[in-house]
């Protein structure tokens, strides 16, 4: 449903920040964009999404295919019409609106009054604890209601893939779960996702595929399964030994990449 082909992004004609990135992601199937900060992966989500243009940023090389179209270059506003929606890391609710009119927002494309009444009771049907909160100021819900505010937006554009930028991000852990149980069910339903993630190991439990990004490359990729026993992102990225325990804070702070990754 996407190719990315050796795609290449560079902010204010200066700064390189993805280096000919290539990556798919398969209808109907999850894949997840690993790596640490400053890595490429929020650059990679908005090139794509051409909100990288809002940031003095812009593709410079390689392309951008949704669909079997290309889209790189295109509008941001025709690209969620034709059925792609990012959303941005930071959870960006309409903070002064309530749950409800964020989510008529999230459908302002349709025309039709009567439909968008059916997308928000399918949003709730989908999104139970949405329901509860219809009337309540978005500003004042907790940061994982407000994370399923926006995914509940993203659905009022009937979108044929989501891309979501860091959900797990200043979440607790039991909320983190919940999150990407609500990702997991979308999943189930036949929605394409692509997750961009530091936490590796709730996003590898919920896609399919996988890719590490460093420095603006991509270093690693496979199927989720084979990343998650894969020696080296057990140590770097989540922190355990071969035998399974986790590493120290000294292990890990001090783990040094085995150079066939910078191959």
């Amino acid at each position: 449903m996407l190719v990315l082909n050796n795609v290449e992004a560079i902010y204010s004609d200066v700064i390189l920040a993805v280096k000919g990135i290539s990556l798919q992601v398969p209808d109907g199937k999850c894949v997840t964009l690993l790596g640490g900060n400053g890595a490429g992966k929020s650059t990679t989500l908005k090139s794509v999404s051409n909100l990288i243009r809002t940031e003095d940023g812009k593709v410079t090389s390689g392309s951008i295919e949704f669909c079997g179209e290309r889209i790189d270059g295109r509008d941001p506003a025709e690209i969620v019409r034709i059925g792609l929606v990012h959303i941005m890391e930071g959870r960006r609710v309409l903070r002064h609106l309530t749950v409800e009119q964020n989510l008529i927002v999230g459908g302002h494309m349709e025309r039709s009054g009567a439909e968008v009444r059916r997308r928000i009771d399918e949003v709730y049907s989908r999104i139970p604890r949405l329901s509860a909160l219809k009337g309540r100021t978005a500003g004042y819900l907790s940061g994982g209601e407000q994370q399923m505010l926006v995914v509940g937006r993203a659905l009022m554009s009937k979108p044929k893939l989501i891309m979501i930028d860091e959900p797990s991000l200043g979440l607790a852990p039991l909320i983190v779960d919940e999150v990407f149980a609500l990702l997991a069910s979308l999943k189930a339903a036949g929605m394409t996702l692509l997750i961009v993630e530091q936490n590796t190991r709730v996003a590898l439990d919920v896609a399919d595929y996988g890719y590490v990004m460093e420095n603006g490359r991509i270093v690693l990729e496979g199927a989720a399964s084979d990343l998650k026993a894969n020696e080296d992102v057990r140590e770097f990225y989540l922190g355990l030994n071969l035998e399974g325990e986790r590493k120290s804070y000294r292990e890990v702070k001090h783990y040094r990449r085995r150079k066939r990754w910078l191959g």
